[in-house]
């Protein structure tokens, strides 16, 4: 089973290659308040197609290089997109 995850661009100075941006949003076990982590992952960007700011998402495949196991499969779905 592949992971989806929906996140935003904020790196595309490698050839190939983007940085996304990950938020999760989830309650403290604990202290029962909500918190936001971020992670950044390295994913496929073939073409140099999507640029910085964009929304979009990634699925995870085989690794494609040493840290890079995720390509991008296209932009995320807007509420307000027609």
């Amino acid at each position: 089973m592949r992971k989806i995850l929906k996140g935003k661009i904020i790196s595309t100075k490698m050839n190939k290659t983007a940085i996304v941006e990950v938020s999760r949003y989830f309650k403290h076990p604990k202290y029962k308040k909500y918190i936001s982590r971020t992670k950044k992952y390295k994913a496929q960007n073939e073409e140099n197609k999507y640029k910085e700011g964009e929304e979009v998402m990634i699925e995870s495949c085989r690794p494609l290089s040493k840290d890079k196991h995720f390509k991008i499969i296209g932009y995320a779905k807007s509420a307000f997109s027609s």
